[in-house]
C-alpha cells in the first residue's frame, strides 16, 4: 500500500503548542500549590499543611485508588496507556537550564517518546486500520524529531538526562 505523507501544518503546530503547555504545567501547578498553602497558613496558622513529600504520596495514593475503582482497571490497553502517560509526565519534569530553546528540546524529547509509546499501545491493542496507520506515521515522525532534538542539544553543548 502506497502512503503519501502530507504535511499537516495546523495539527503539527497545535501538537507542538500543546507540548509546550505541558512543559509549563508542572511548574505552574507547583506554584499554585505553594500559593494555596501560604494562603491557608495566613488565614489559619493551626492548619499547617502536610509536608510536601506526604502530600505527593497522598496524591499518588488517590490516583491509585481512583484507578482501582475504575471500570477499565482490568483493560490491558488502559493499563498500558496509564503507564505510558505516567512515565512521559515524569520524564518531562526536566531540570531546566534557563535557555528556552534547550528547555524546549529537553522537554519535547520525552513528550515525543510518549507519543511513540502511545502509538505502540494502539499497534498492540487497537483494531482500526486507519488509526494503526496513523500510529505508524506518528512513530516515524516522532523518531525523526527526537533525532533532530538530540542532535541540536549535542551541537549546543547540552546533555540529555
Amino acid at each position: 500500500m502506497l502512503h503519501t505523507y502530507a504535511v499537516r501544518p495546523l495539527p503539527v503546530l497545535a501538537f507542538i503548542l500543546a507540548g509546550s503547555a505541558l512543559l509549563a504545567a508542572p511548574v505552574l501547578a507547583e506554584e499554585e500549590r505553594a500559593d494555596a498553602e501560604e494562603l491557608i497558613q495566613q488565614t489559619d496558622p493551626e492548619q499547617a499543611s502536610e509536608p510536601q513529600q506526604d502530600a505527593d504520596h497522598h496524591d499518588h495514593d488517590h490516583d491509585h485508588e481512583m484507578h482501582e475503582d475504575d471500570e477499565h482497571a482490568d483493560n490491558e490497553a488502559v493499563q498500558a496507556y496509564r503507564e505510558v502517560n505516567q512515565r512521559m509526565h515524569e520524564d518531562m519534569s526536566i531540570e531546566f537550564t534557563g535557555n528556552p530553546d534547550a528547555d524546549f528540546a529537553l522537554g519535547m524529547i520525552p513528550h515525543h517518546q510518549g507519543a511513540i509509546d502511545m502509538a505502540n499501545v494502539v499497534l498492540t491493542h487497537g483494531e482500526d486500520e486507519a488509526i494503526r496507520d496513523l500510529a505508524r506515521e506518528i512513530i516515524e515522525a516522532q523518531e525523526e524529531e527526537i533525532a533532530f532534538l538530540r542532535d541540536w542539544l549535542a551541537k549546543h553543548g547540552y546533555e540529555e538526562e
